[in-house]
């Protein structure tokens, strides 16, 4: 399994959570021999626009150096997609993250949608007719689903429950049920029994990544990658990436 990240994602580049100091240093750590990391370059302006406005694109190029962290971290998950297409499961470590990001809007941290941006470019190339998001956040993708809503052909997953083992069931229930060329996991880990959605454990993060990676094999040839999103608790954050990716892998 590949890792895709560059150096820049250390840098603080704003002042919100997703920016903090430590975040992906401590992630690292945790995958510090156990993955290959692959450097990314920065997304052309080109796939940038497959789902975000001229406007929407100038005002984020506005903002300075959260501009070329952003192109970054787009470039990211297309580089993981690129490595998932070609037979070999990927996780984006990037940032900032980018499922409340919309064709001409965004907040939550985000600025450019990611994981639609790299699901945007296959498409367009005509690679992948179908694609499957499941976003693991505790927070609605709402710049997702807003960018994909009259695309029939890619789904959008976010599971919702009271406790953990519904939360696991509804994703193994909503897998079961359809079929994709590709999966993509918008990868939050901000429901950690501790981070803000007090939900999950370590070991669920590693479940999920066993469904993705069944789910793949059943249905896309083995086509599945993930990019951050969100989780904001240094101390757990790392061992909880390496879960998700272990069980992907």
């Amino acid at each position: 399994m590949k890792v895709v990240y560059h150096p820049r994602f250390a840098e603080v580049y704003t002042d919100d959570p997703a920016a903090e100091a430590g975040r992906m240093e401590g992630i690292l750590l945790a995958l510090e021999g156990r993955f290959e990391l692959v450097e990314p370059p920065p997304a052309a302006i080109e796939d940038i626009a497959r789902v975000h406005t001229e406007s929407h694109i100038a005002s984020v190029w506005r903002m300075g150096p959260v501009y070329e962290m952003a192109l970054l971290a787009a470039g990211g998950a297309i580089t993981a997609a690129e490595h998932a297409w070609a037979g070999e499961p990927a996780f984006a470590l990037v940032r900032p993250p980018g499922h409340h990001a919309g064709p001409d809007r965004c907040w939550g941290f985000c600025f450019f949608n990611n994981v639609a941006i790299a699901l945007a470019r296959m498409r367009g190339e005509r690679r992948i007719e179908r694609a499957l998001v499941l976003d693991i956040d505790l927070h609605f993708g709402d710049g997702t689903v807003a960018i994909f809503r009259d695309t029939p052909q890619v789904l959008y997953c976010h599971p919702q429950a009271g406790d953990r083992k519904g939360f696991l069931e509804a994703i193994s229930r909503y897998l079961g049920e359809h079929d994709a060329d590709i999966i993509a996991v918008s990868a939050g880990f901000d429901r950690h029994e501790a981070d803000w959605g007090r939900l999950l454990k370590t070991e669920d993060y590693e479940a999920i990544g066993r469904m993705v990676r069944g789910f793949a094999q059943r249905s896309c040839r083995g086509r599945r990658f993930g990019v951050l999103e969100g989780g904001y608790n240094h101390q757990v954050l790392g061992r909880n990436v390496r879960a998700l990716c272990s069980g992907m892998a």
